[in-house]
């Protein structure tokens, strides 16, 4: 019998960790402007081999990471939506963050507002988180209208202290959800 490559699934996506051979669609991803708007730069390929072995170890180290994410209907790889436990030093964290980047094709369909709504359910359920945060730029409305879909609240603003040296993007927005009782 076949293993399901699926830690778990929404009604149209299914989520997994990454494998190596997940690295040239990634390039894609990552090296896409409209996509990497709201960060400083576009990653290079070393940079977004740097970050899929980030996300591997992140799953091992933690049990969940930023999820490979895919049409189930196609198997089509369309980015990832997901969790990961950051440390950089603000008054919300370390904890755990909700987090999406998916492709221009992928855009508009209600994909990241579902998979987020998805591992939000096994965040609390499964792995027994009780809190998550999010965070965009200021300005990324796409980001922040997911995170008002999928049920958080606007906590406020903070200078991202990763972003130090990219004024342009350091103001951000943060965002909390925590388990229903």
């Amino acid at each position: 019998m076949k293993a399901e490559k699926y830690i778990f699934k929404s009604e149209r996506l299914g989520f997994r960790n990454w494998t190596i051979n997940d690295f040239e669609e990634l390039v894609k991803l990552n090296s896409d402007p409209e996509v990497m708007e709201y960060f400083p730069s576009i990653l290079s390929e070393n940079e977004t081999k740097d970050f899929l072995n980030r996300l591997i170890k992140h799953y091992d180290d933690n049990g969940y990471t930023y999820y490979a994410t895919e049409v189930l209907e196609t198997g089509e790889l369309i980015g990832f939506i997901g969790l990961a436990y950051q440390t950089y030093k603000t008054e919300f964290s370390p904890a755990t963050d909700i987090g999406w980047r998916l492709k221009k094709s992928a855009w508009g369909k209600g994909y990241a507002t579902e998979g987020a709504k998805r591992c939000l359910k096994y965040a609390f359920n499964e792995l027994k988180i009780n809190k998550i945060f999010a965070i965009c730029t200021i300005g990324n409305s796409k980001s922040e209208n997911v995170m008002n879909k999928i049920g958080m609240t606007k906590k406020g603003e903070f200078d991202h202290p990763e972003l130090i040296n990219y004024p342009k993007y350091q103001r951000c927005l943060w965002y909390e959800i925590k388990k229903e009782e």
